[in-house]
């Protein structure tokens, strides 16, 4: 366990200086207990020499006084030590989280990192500070104890030393499986973090349904796994739990019945009895809170390993030497294939598209579109083939020069809960009010600003709620070209839109492909924007169907032809219905 945290945090000497201290306040509990031996040895005989006592009281209480003053140390000591090893942790995840594929980012590791920065680091550093100590103790007092004993009589010290090979065995046990079942509590507790974000998020969903204050069957199983899991775990440990404590009790009574038949056969003097007695005591006593510490041990343990898993999810692979400067804004695919897990995503896919121009990337759903998008700016790496911009491959390009010249603009925008001014700096900090408002002019976010009560101060809330869908893809639209990103991706996919947002949008997009040293890919699927790209990239699961401009497909009559009819169909068909 001390080998897991010392290698957890960057800088371990808050966490060394902490066991130092609580290692010497054990080994001094057993040295303090050894000086019994020769005090009762002095005032329990016949006539009592109080001169040959007294060195070792000075001692003894000299040794106290040391004792009392790391005592009190300890408690600031180590309530630092949790704080600044709490921030050192939480620190060193969000610095390994920034190298990691932005792929790696779904719904279930976003909740598994979020309860593991907040929860795990924090528990980890507090329960090694609070509970770290106790075990310590628990360890290494038993141990000088049995030293100790060897000065009283070597046989009372080799009993002790016998119990304690029983006592790790039973104590490995119920270790072993209140790890288990406080594993599988995390696992629930994981599952029910995802199930409560689902249950905020789909609110008006619930509502609808009349489950607004219930929840989901999905939320109400999880709650209910959580407590039969809890059940599960107490029931599992009882046994175990009982079986250590009941070595540690015959343990005791072994050291009763040894004083015992020491004292009446006359093989030691009732002082060294008393001491070898206490000693007994004072050996197995920490052993016994051992048990109570464990689960918290094995708590912690459990925490250890989730920020490990974090720590050790392998990082986007970085060249030795990398390029930091893009030529232009071609990209190229080159008989690219990927796949997630065993599901094929694309395959074989090649085609290029050049600066200054727009391609339109179709296909029925789960084709690759996004897949595409993703691999563009190296989300994750291709499992064959190559992804060139500026005629160099993704991986051979320093991360940051590549994001760099990329604005993305995804169908489900996520905004802060700032003003909108604020969020469009994201893009770039330092831009000046005159290209704040020149950006919002091409990207049709003026009209929004312009209607809005308090302009660019108004806040958007959490994730834009205050804001359309339509509304917030202009904010977005809106930072790439604050950004003057030379490489735009975009999924400009929403039927639902109306009309205004969706003529907004669609000229946004038209500006956005004016720039002759731009390249634009989109995620296409109104009329609108295939018409007026350059190029058009047909997926069918997976693979590239066919590329051309967009009136050759229409009139070669393949997929890009059935899907345009279709959008058109769509399209026509929302118009009338909300008319």
């Amino acid at each position: 366990m001390i080998r897991h945290l010392y290698r957890l945090w960057p800088n371990p000497r808050p966490l060394v200086q902490l066991i130092a201290l609580h290692a010497c306040l054990a080994i001094l509990q057993g040295l303090l207990l050894g000086l019994l031996i020769p005090i009762l040895r002095a005032l329990l005989r016949p006539e009592p020499d109080l001169a040959a006592a007294r060195p070792w009281l000075i001692l003894g209480a000299l040794g106290a006084l040391i004792y009392a003053v790391l005592k009190v140390i300890a408690s600031p000591v180590g309530f630092a030590a949790s704080m600044k090893m709490a921030e050192q942790m939480r620190h060193h995840l969000m610095g390994h989280v920034t190298t990691l594929p932005l792929g790696w980012f779904t719904g279930e590791s976003k909740a598994r990192l979020a309860r593991t920065v907040t929860t795990s680091a924090g528990n980890v550093a507090h329960l090694a500070a609070t509970f770290g100590p106790p075990a310590i103790s628990g360890v290494l007092t038993p141990l000088t104890v049995v030293c100790v004993t060897f000065v009283v009589d070597w046989r009372a010290a080799l009993l002790l030393l016998v119990i304690l090979p029983f006592a790790f065995l039973a104590l490995r046990r119920a270790g072993r499986i209140q790890k288990e079942a406080d594993h599988e509590l995390e696992q629930n507790a994981v599952e029910i973090a995802s199930r409560a974000i689902e249950f905020g998020q789909a609110q008006p969903v619930l509502r609808a349904a009349g489950h607004g204050v219930t929840g989901g069957a999905r939320m109400r199983a999880a709650l209910d796994e959580h407590r039969l899991s809890y059940r599960r775990g107490l029931r599992r440990s009882l046994f175990p739990d009982l079986t250590y404590t009941g070595v540690v009790m015959l343990g005791f009574a072994a050291a009763l019945v040894l004083g015992a038949t020491f004292l009446l056969g006359g093989e030691l003097a009732v002082a060294d009895i008393v001491a070898l007695l206490v000693l007994a005591v004072r050996f197995l006593e920490p052993l016994g809170t051992l048990t109570e510490l464990l689960g918290t041990l094995h708590a912690m343990d459990n925490a250890v390993a989730r920020v490990e898993a974090v720590l050790n999810t392998p990082a986007l692979p970085r060249s030795a030497h990398p390029v930091r400067e893009i030529r232009d804004a071609t990209i190229e695919f080159e008989d690219v294939t990927y796949s997630y897990g065993d599901t094929a995503a694309l395959s074989r896919v090649s085609f290029t598209c050049r600066p200054g121009t727009t391609t339109a990337l179709i296909g029925p759903s789960g084709s690759g579109k996004t897949t595409v998008t993703r691999l563009v700016a190296r989300f994750f790496d291709v499992d064959s083939g190559s992804v060139r911009v500026g005629g160099v491959d993704v991986r051979d390009l320093d991360q940051a020069a590549l994001l760099g010249e990329i604005a993305i603009v995804f169908q489900d925008v996520y905004l802060f809960d700032t003003t909108i001014e604020e969020n469009l700096r994201i893009a770039r900090p330092e831009a000046t009010a005159a290209e704040l408002r020149e950006a919002a002019r091409a990207a049709r976010l003026d009209e929004v600003v312009a209607r809005l009560p308090e302009g660019w101060a108004t806040r958007v809330g959490e994730g834009g709620a205050q804001l359309s869908g339509g509304e917030r893809q202009r904010v977005s639209i809106a930072r790439a070209f604050l950004k003057h990103a030379r490489i735009v991706l975009l999924d400009e996919a929403g039927s639902a839109l109306d009309p205004e947002n969706e003529n907004a949008i669609g000229a946004a997009i038209a500006n956005l492909g004016r720039d002759p040293e731009r390249t634009l890919i989109v995620i296409a699927h109104r009329p609108a924007t295939l018409a007026t790209a350059d190029h058009v990239v047909t997926l069918d699961s997976g693979a590239v169907s066919e590329i051309d401009t967009p009136a050759q497909l229409r009139a070669a009559g393949g997929i890009f032809a059935r899907l345009y009819t279709q959008y058109e169909h769509a399209r026509n068909w929302h118009i009338t219905t909300t008319a």
